[in-house]
C-alpha cells in the first residue's frame, strides 16, 4: 500500500528539468502553474489571485509566494530561497519575482507562461515585460507517463474510490435526494479511508474528505456534464455515478451507469451498446498503440450500430494529478500509448431521455494493460435493488 510519493521522485523530476534547461540558452526555468509546482517540489497550494513563481536554476531552486504561504513553503527541503510579497494587488508580486530573478542571476527564463494566469481576477503585468521569457511545457509532457510510484498512488485512489462507490450504491433509494446521498457516501468513504490509513494519509484537500462519490440522475444523465438535480430519485431512474479518492494529490476515475429498481428494454439496449463500446476500447489499449486508433475503433462500432448521432465526446483522457490530462484518446491524436500512461476509458451514448457511460481507469504496462478500477461492469450488477 502506497500513500505518499517518495522524496526521490521529486529529486528525479528536478534533475530532468535541469537537463532540459541545459539544452536551452535560458538561465533558469520557471513555473506559475500550481500543479506543476507541486509536481516538481511537493509544495501544493491553491491557485488564487496571488501569483506563485517557482524558479529552477542549474544550482538552486527559489520561489515567490504571498505572505500567507511563507510558513507552508519554508520547510520544503527542495526549495532553497523564498521571497514573499504581502498580498495582491498592493504587494507587487511581479516586482518580487524580478528581485528573486536578479538575486539568482537570471536574465533569460524558460517558463510555462509569460506571466501569472488570470485566476480569480488577477490582472498583473506579464513577467515578459521586464525579462526575456521563452515558454516551455516540460512538466506537462513529463506528466504523460507515470512512474511505478505514481501508479501505486492511482491504484490506491481506485481502491478507496471503489469503496466510496459501494457506499453510494448502498445509499441509493427511491425518494432520496441526490445531494444528500452523495454526501453520505462520500462521508462514509472518507471516514473508512482515514480510519484505515491513519497517519499515512497525506492531506491534499481543504474543506472536504479524501474520498468522493456522487451522481447525476434521470433527465440530467442525457447531458455528459449534467448537474446534480434538485429532484428526488424515482423508481426506474438512470443514474450515472462518479467516484474517486485523493491519494497524495493523485486521482482515479470510476463511473457506472446504474438503474434504480429495474431497467426498461430501451435502457438495456443502450447500456449494452455502451458496455460493448467500452470493452472494445479497453481491449484496444496497449504500448505502441496509436490513441486515434482506439477512438476510431469505438466510432466504427457506433457506425455499425447506427448510433453515431448519440455520441458526444471522445473515448477518454490521461489522468493523474489532474482529472483531465493529455494525451487524449481522440481521433485527431496520433500519439502512441507508452508504459506509464494512465487513461480513463469512457465512451458514452446520450439519447433524448437518458445517458449511458461507464468509466474505468487503465494503466498501460510494458506488455499490456492493468485495469485499476474494478467495480462490476455488467448490467445486472448495476441494477440497484429497492
Amino acid at each position: 500500500m502506497t500513500t505518499r510519493l517518495p522524496d526521490g521522485e521529486y529529486e528525479s523530476r528536478l534533475a530532468t528539468v535541469r537537463d532540459r534547461l541545459a539544452e536551452t540558452d535560458a538561465d533558469a526555468a520557471g513555473w506559475f502553474g500550481a500543479t506543476s509546482i507541486g509536481y516538481l517540489t511537493g509544495f501544493h497550494h491553491i491557485q488564487t489571485e496571488r501569483p506563485v513563481l517557482l524558479v529552477v536554476t542549474p544550482e538552486t531552486t527559489g520561489i515567490v509566494v504571498p505572505r500567507l504561504e511563507r510558513e507552508r513553503v519554508a520547510p520544503n527541503p527542495r526549495i532553497d530561497a523564498v521571497e514573499t510579497y504581502f498580498d495582491y494587488p498592493g504587494g507587487e508580486p511581479i516586482a518580487t519575482a524580478l528581485n528573486l530573478l536578479e538575486e539568482l542571476g537570471v536574465d533569460r527564463l524558460a517558463a510555462d507562461a509569460e506571466g501569472a494566469p488570470g485566476t480569480m481576477g488577477y490582472e498583473g503585468p506579464p513577467l515578459s515585460e521586464h525579462v526575456a521569457v521563452e515558454t516551455q511545457s516540460w512538466v506537462d509532457r513529463m506528466r504523460w507517463a507515470k512512474s511505478a510510484a505514481e501508479i501505486d498512488l492511482i491504484r490506491e485512489s481506485a481502491r478507496w474510490g471503489n469503496l466510496a462507490h459501494r457506499y453510494l450504491a448502498d445509499e441509493l433509494a427511491v425518494g432520496a435526494h441526490p445531494a444528500t446521498v452523495s454526501q453520505r457516501a462520500s462521508l462514509r468513504g472518507s471516514r473508512a479511508m482515514l480510519d484505515a490509513l491513519g497517519e499515512q494519509y497525506v492531506p491534499r484537500t481543504r474543506g472536504s474528505g479524501p474520498a468522493h462519490a456522487g451522481f447525476i440522475s434521470g433527465p440530467q444523465t442525457r447531458l455528459p456534464h449534467g448537474h446534480t438535480a434538485n429532484r428526488r430519485l424515482e423508481y426506474g431512474d438512470v443514474i450515472i455515478t462518479g467516484a474517486s479518492a485523493d491519494v497524495d494529490g493523485y486521482h482515479s476515475e470510476l463511473e457506472r451507469t446504474m438503474f434504480l429498481g429495474d431497467a426498461t428494454d430501451e435502457h438495456r439496449h443502450y447500456f449494452e451498446l455502451m458496455h460493448e463500446a467500452q470493452t472494445i476500447a479497453i481491449e484496444a489499449l496497449g504500448p505502441g498503440v496509436e490513441l486515434a486508433s482506439v477512438d476510431r475503433a469505438v466510432w466504427e462500432y457506433f457506425e455499425e450500430q447506427g448510433v453515431t448521432d448519440l455520441a458526444q465526446h471522445h473515448v477518454g483522457h490521461n489522468i493523474g494529478m489532474g482529472g483531465h490530462e493529455p494525451p487524449y484518446i481522440d481521433r485527431g491524436n496520433d500519439v502512441e500509448m507508452a508504459p506509464g500512461h494512465v487513461y480513463t476509458i469512457e465512451p458514452g451514448i446520450y439519447t433524448e431521455t437518458a445517458g449511458y457511460r461507464h468509466s474505468d481507469t487503465v494503466a498501460v504496462t510494458e506488455d499490456g494493460t492493468e485495469r485499476l478500477t474494478y467495480f462490476p461492469r455488467s448490467l445486472e450488477d448495476n441494477i440497484v435493488d429497492v
